[in-house]
């Protein structure tokens, strides 16, 4: 079960999303395009907590992280995020935001990887917008004249 999205969490969230740092908001020009189908959301409120980016359909927080995860007591507060998240069914992918900075493209194609990786594993078929078309009226013939 996902984690609830309290008031709180969804206020900063909003604000969160006016003040992309510079990798987030270069990652985020190609995640909103929905590569290969999937959808991302930014800075998702995920019980007391803000992610940075969320594939629901993977159940996948990632999250970009500068130097400052690095110092005093981020890393331990980083860990604790992590394991709320993991009781919640939800894996953190953490990139460092200088890999970002060099390359968004290929951070882009792997964090795509991860997820159709994680999919396969889940046993959940493609997005819908990659599967074949199957209306009704196409699967029973219904556009064809004479019909």
């Amino acid at each position: 079960m996902r984690p609830d999205k309290p008031a709180k969490s969804v206020h900063r969230a909003k604000r969160f999303r006016r003040d992309l740092s510079l990798p987030e908001a270069m990652l985020w020009r190609i995640l909103r395009t929905s590569p290969d189908g999937h959808k991302f959301r930014k800075q998702h409120p995920a019980g007391p907590y803000v992610l940075d980016f969320f594939c629901a359909r993977a159940n996948l927080a990632i999250e970009i992280d500068g130097i400052s995860h690095d110092m005093g007591d981020r890393p331990t507060r980083d860990e604790r995020r992590d394991h709320f998240l993991r009781e919640h069914r939800v894996d953190t992918l953490r990139i460092p935001a200088r890999d970002v900075l060099d390359s968004v493209e290929t951070v882009a194609q792997s964090i795509v990887e991860i997820i159709e990786s994680r999919l396969a594993a889940f046993g959940k078929a493609p997005p819908s917008s990659l599967r074949d078309a199957t209306s009704p009226s196409q699967v029973d013939r219904e556009d064809q004249e004479g019909i």
